[in-house]
């Protein structure tokens, strides 16, 4: 028997009816040893996440404004739950003890930071377990960074003391014992480190949704959900704007070589979608030529021709030190013999296209630079694509019969995507051809290999 590591997200903890599913999924397993929680999130359209109601305590306090009546909702939401379910976890303890902070103008990670300490407390009390708090155990330096190997120690001598508990996600402490949130994906992050610390078989991560889907809903219709997906496959989907789990979320899982299995706490049946080892997922026959398709608008190109390019040593050096000057991250750069493109997402910009182009023009003295705005980037995602014929050609005739003009193509070393840049106008267009046209792709493989 082994271990699992359960982490359930605001939407899976909102109310009494989400946490008797919870309860139920924790039960019906006994190896679901160690629960990580987020704090309640919105329990229907116009309702509030506990989280951003405490961020707006802070920001009342911070402007001398009454915040007794929002901390009231707060306490009253998770009072309320705690009558429902007919449990006793002593909040009112928990809520003085906050409140007598509160006085003393807290800083906003402590405060954020209580929507999971209190809904730990209270959901450990309502499955009988231990509640571990971890704000001595997720351990991050005085600059704020995590510290990994320090944490991973911490977590596995407190967790050994417990046959199970239930942790609050989100947030540890700085050395001076300050409380440290983390800065996106925190109970994500909390649930991968416990995993690890723990050596878990596997880390499941419930939320409101059953797995990945191979491509956004809103564009495709009904696109099929993927079963199995590598940790590299996950990370070029979501560098270009998969939304997936973010890659903190992933890393010490990966480390460990954790499955991690991402599952619906409303359809608890279904099996959701397995992230784990590239090897794994090529075991897997069942898997089809491509994992996904993802993308995202607004960026903008900047293409520059100098005749001898290749031989002019440092060039592309140079404009990489332009754009650490500008403090610019690139997307991509696609080069040909006397040609190289930077790819800049706008939000990068800021505004200060025309004085990087100067740069450009100042420290390259290029022949001639081309700019082209309004470009959206298109990832189609496979581990199986250097392996199988006819895969650029099916993405490239899918764009070009559905009148989809491609203005860049750049494909990774690994050959495991290849990303093509067309107009913003033309975004949901190419990924819906680029779907269609392997499923048909997909159909007509599985036809051809039957027959022989």
């Amino acid at each position: 028997m082994g271990i699992k590591v359960a982490k359930f997200g605001g939407s899976s903890v909102a109310d009494c009816i989400q946490l008797a599913k919870l309860k139920s999924i924790v039960e019906s397993d006994e190896e679901r040893k160690y629960i990580v929680v987020s704090a309640p999130g919105k329990r229907f359209d116009g309702d509030n996440k506990i989280t951003d109601l405490l961020y707006l305590c802070k920001t009342h306090i911070e402007h001398n404004l009454p915040y007794d009546q929002l901390f009231q909702v707060v306490t009253d939401r998770y009072r309320a739950v705690e009558l429902n379910l007919g449990i006793d976890a002593d909040l009112v303890k928990h809520f003085e003890g906050i409140k007598k902070r509160l006085t003393e103008n807290p800083s906003a990670d402590y405060l954020a930071s209580r929507g999971e300490y209190l809904n730990a407390v209270l959901i450990a009390a309502y499955l009988g377990y231990d509640f571990v708090d971890t704000e001595s155990l997720i351990k991050f330096d005085s600059n704020g960074k995590l510290l990994m190997e320090e944490t991973d120690k911490a977590l596995g001598e407190e967790l050994a003391k417990h046959a199970a508990a239930v942790l609050p996600g989100f947030y540890g402490s700085t050395p001076d014992g300050k409380v440290k949130t983390f800065s996106r994906g925190g109970s994500d992050i909390t649930g991968s480190l416990v995993a690890r610390a723990v050596k878990a078989k596997v880390y499941e991560n419930w939320t409101d949704v059953s797995g990945f889907l191979m491509a956004d809903p809103r564009i495709v219709h009904k696109p099929k959900q993927i079963r199995s997906i590598s940790y590299m496959e996950l990370r070029e989907l979501s560098y270009v704007g998969a939304g997936v789990l973010h890659e903190d979320a992933i890393y010490p899982a990966r480390l460990a070589n954790i499955p991690i299995n991402i599952r619906n706490t409303n359809e608890p049946l279904d099996e959701g979608t397995m992230i784990t080892s590239l090897e794994e997922v090529v075991r897997d026959e069942s898997q089809g030529v491509i994992t996904g398709i993802a993308g995202s608008k607004d960026f903008t190109v900047v293409a520059l021709y100098k005749n001898m390019m290749s031989s002019e040593r440092g060039f592309v050096r140079r404009i990489l030190g332009i754009l650490d000057d500008y403090n610019i991250d690139f997307e991509h750069i696609p080069s040909g013999i006397d040609t190289v493109s930077v790819v800049m997402a706008n939000s990068q910009l800021e505004g200060r296209l025309e004085e990087v182009i100067e740069e450009f023009r100042s420290r390259l003295r290029p022949d001639s630079i081309d700019v082209i705005g309004n470009i959206a980037l298109i990832a189609t995602v496979g581990h199986r694509m250097a392996s199988r014929r006819g895969t650029s050609a099916t993405l490239f005739n899918a764009l070009a019969e559905a009148g989809v003009n491609i203005r860049m193509i750049d494909q990774g070393s690994s050959e495991m995507n290849i990303i093509v840049g067309v107009e913003n106008k033309d975004f949901e267009k190419a990924i819906d051809a680029i779907y269609k046209a392997f499923v048909k792709y997909e159909e007509s493989y599985e036809e051809v290999n039957n027959y022989q």
